[in-house]
Order: structure tokens, then sequence, then C-alpha cells
């Protein structure tokens, strides 16, 4: 039986990693695209410092790619299905999937400044 547990433990490592209710917010969140933390920061509600200490869990955890752009850090699931089992979770939990899957940011939050969020607009005249 031991070996089974074993074989089993990456799963497990897995459920805990992404377990606390601000890290699968941070996640859905993310979505599909990327978001930098000042995104996350203002679409969760969340202060800059504790987004950022589940960031680097799960970047420890392999569950997040990041890429540099100039001063800001753009974060993406490096396993986009990692939703579906979040989806999955909410119906196994007794919510709709639906609820979930309507919570997957997929709109550029319009109070945050970074590049990502506000795209930087071409004046008329130099068009």
């Amino acid at each position: 039986m031991k070996k089974k547990q074993n074989s089993l433990q990456p799963i497990a490592s897995l459920l805990e990693t992404i377990s606390p209710l601000a890290r699968v917010e941070i996640l859905l969140a993310i979505g599909t695209g990327e978001a930098c933390v000042c995104h996350l920061e203002t679409a969760l509600g969340l202060r800059q410092a504790y987004i950022s200490q589940h960031l680097m869990a799960l970047r420890k955890a392999d569950i997040l790619q990041d890429r540099r752009e100039g001063r800001y850090i753009f974060y993406r699931l490096k396993d986009a299905s990692l939703l579906d089992l979040i989806a999955a979770s909410a119906r196994l939990s007794g919510l709709p999937a639906e609820s979930v899957s309507a919570l997957i940011n997929t709109r550029i939050n319009p109070s945050c400044e970074c590049p990502q969020c506000s795209p930087v607009l071409i004046p008329a005249a130099s068009l």
C-alpha cells in the first residue's frame, strides 16, 4: 500500500497547493490569458504583498509561468486544464460549474493602469 500512496503524492500536493481560497481566486483571475500583479490586485481587491506570496507558491509548484515586460511581470497558467479541475471541484462541492466559469476573468479591468489592462492609445494626429 505504501508504494501506491507515494505514487498519489503529486495529486495530493497539487490539490494542497491550489486549495487556499486566494489561490483559487488568482487562478480564475488569470484564466486562459495572463495577468500582472497590479491587475490581480485590482480585480481581487487584495494587497500586492499577499498576492505576491501566493504567486510565488504557485510558481514554485510549477503551476504558473511568468514573463517580464519592462517593469511588469505577467503570469499565465502552465496548463489551462487546471481551470477544468476547479470547475469540477465546484460541481463536486454542490456549486454549478457555470458559477466558476463566470469568474474566469476574460475582460480588461478598467481601473488597472498597466499595459496589459489599459492599452496605450495612439493619438489621432499621429495616424
